[in-house]
This record gives C-alpha cells, structure tokens and sequence, in this order.
C-alpha cells in the first residue's frame, strides 16, 4: 500500500485560493514548482469543500444582480449541480467553464471560484465584458469524488481524500456519449442543450512530470483541440483560436509553459464528443499535479498552488475579454504546429 505517508490533516491535496473570500496564499514563483516527493507539505483542509463551495456561490449570487445561481441536477449520493449564470443578451457569444469532472483534479475549481466573485464585483472592464458574453461556469461536476463520498475504497491513495471517479466509480470524462450517470446526464440535458454554448474550456489536471516535448523542462499545464475525425472544419478552427489566446495569455505572464496534450479521439470524452455534437468549440486545459491518487508522483505539493490557480483564472479571463472585443477571430493559429507534445520525465 503506497499512502498515508503523511497525516491526515496534512494528506494529499493542493493549496486552494484561500479562504472562503477567495485570496490567493503566497507560493512559488513558478507554477511548475516541486512536486509531492514524500517531502512537501500539502494541506487538504484549505481548499473549499462542498458545504463551503456552495457558501462561496450563494453568496456571490446574493451580492450580484448580474449572477444567476441555479441547480442543474444531483450527483449519485444527492448533491446539488451548481451553475453560475451571466446571461444579458441571448445574441452575445456563450462560453462554459467546466471544472472539476474528476474529483482529484481541484485547483481548477479555486480558480472558477475566484472568477465568479470578479464577475460578481462592480468595475468597469467587468460589466463590458459581462455586456458583450454570456458566461456559464459549471464548478466541479464530481462533488462526490471531490469529497471521497463513494461507493468504493481508495485504500490505495496517497490521502484517500478525493478520487477521480464519481460515487459509483465512473469516470464522468468517458460518459459523453451514454450519459449513464446522473451528473453528466443533468449536465447535457440542462446546461449544453438548455443554453447552447459557443466555446468552452475544460479544466483538469495531470501529473507533476509532464515535460515540454522530450526536454526536462516541467510544464505547468497542456492544452488540446478537439481531436476526432467528426469536428466541423469551423468549430475546429474556433477551438484553435480559443487555444491561442489562452496559450499567449498564459505565456505572457512568466510563470506558465505549456505543452501539446497528447489527448485521444474517443467522443465519450467531451472535448471530442461535445464539439462534434453540440458544434462547440471545445478546448481541454490540463494544469499541472493533482490533490491525490494512487500515484505519489501524480500528487503536487503545495508551493506551486497559487500560481495554478492564477493560471487557471488567467486562461478564463482572456477568453471572456477576446470574445468581448472579437479579437478572439483574429488569433493566430499556426502555434499549433510548432507546439512540442508532452512528454513524461522520471
């Protein structure tokens, strides 16, 4: 058995935001900083969980006139679906930010939460964006997971705190197609088919050892485009596009490197099965390490945590502010191509 190397109050997670007002702690200065190792401290206790995620929501939702707070549907053991809502103009473009499909991948929803109380603040450049897109933000869709409430053991994980399949041990990222579970039957039937979003990008986390290409340079983060032979020539260029400006946003702050993810083509996946279906233009964004698994070296400790989290409302707040100014259908594409894959160091 490989966990319980450190305590349970100190076990298996990544650094959230901060408290329940959403600061970000202080961390490296680089998000791809050290990994677990068996020697970084990594505190569980600081992220938000379930009950103090919804305290974040309704009380954005209370203090904003522009938020509209709704439940989409309950995950296998009864939880609440929450979506973020600013919607003024049905002739705006829709963007969704997906977090949070499994639940050991974490930082991503500190990130959607910080976005949401920026939305939710009075300011100038907040309200020309909230006036020019629609923003849809679906913060962790694996609530069980998240909070290691499942019908299975995770003996075998670092901290047994958070594992990537739901409570009936599905990998909500493979069931775009059946729709078998309740969390992502509710998501397609009351966010994608009910608002019909343009673009969007889905947050998930990989191991601490990505490299850029076959360097052993660490990465902080992997982005990829729909990648199944079915995508709409349009909606692929879209998702290119999306990528760009996520890509130069990230690139530019210093602190991020990102690399090529070396993603499949299955369509029950759905930056695949969503673009093809629903015409969006999808892109996956992988940030760097995850809360726990079965993996010591897939686990992130904690001095990295601020920047990802930094990361990840970077890639959101660009994308709002391209498509707000339509500088997003200028994007140059050729990135792509010279873009190095991940790769994976020892």
């Amino acid at each position: 058995m490989r966990k319980k190397v450190l305590s349970m109050a100190l076990a298996g997670t990544l650094l959230a935001a901060g408290s329940a007002t959403g600061t970000v702690l202080a961390g490296d200065n680089s998000a791809n900083g050290p990994n677990y190792g068996g020697n970084e401290t990594i505190k569980n206790e600081r992220l938000h969980n379930y009950e103090e995620m919804v305290k974040v929501l309704e009380k954005a939702d209370s203090q904003s006139e522009a938020m509209e707070l709704e439940t989409y549907g309950e995950s296998v053991k009864g939880r609440d679906l929450y979506l973020a809502k600013f919607a003024s103009d049905e002739d705006n473009p829709t963007i969704l930010f997906l977090t949070q499909q499994h639940g050991n991948e974490t930082l991503t929803t500190e990130g959607a939460l910080k976005l949401i109380q920026k939305l939710t603040s009075n300011g100038k450049k907040t309200q020309e964006i909230l006036d020019n897109v629609n923003v849809l933000i679906a913060p962790r869709l694996n609530v069980d997971g998240a909070e290691g409430d499942v019908n299975f053991s995770l003996d075998d994980y670092v901290s047994g705190t958070h594992t990537r399949y739901n409570a009936n041990g599905v990998d909500l990222n493979r069931d775009h197609v059946d729709r078998e579970q309740p969390e992502t039957k509710a998501f397609h039937e009351n966010v994608l088919q009910k608002y019909s979003p343009d673009y969007m990008i889905d947050f998930h986390h990989q191991g601490t050892q990505t490299t850029l290409g076959d360097s052993d340079e660490l990465v902080s983060g992997s982005i990829l485009y729909p990648t199944t032979e079915n995508v709409d020539n349009e909606v692929l260029q879209r998702s290119k596009q999306l990528g760009s400006v996520v890509y130069n946003a990230v690139s530019d702050k210093g602190y991020g490197l990102l690399s090529k993810y070396p993603g499949g083509s299955a369509e029950t996946i759905s930056r695949n099965g969503l673009a093809v279906e629903y015409d969006i233009a999808t892109l996956l964004f992988e940030m760097r390490g995850m809360a726990d698994h079965e993996y010591d070296d897939y686990v992130l400790g904690q001095k990295s945590n601020g920047k990802l989290i930094q990361q990840a409302v970077t890639a959101m707040e660009e994308a709002l502010e391209s498509l707000a100014d339509g500088s997003i259908n200028e994007a140059d594409t050729s990135f792509w191509d010279d873009l190095p894959r991940s790769g994976y160091g020892e």
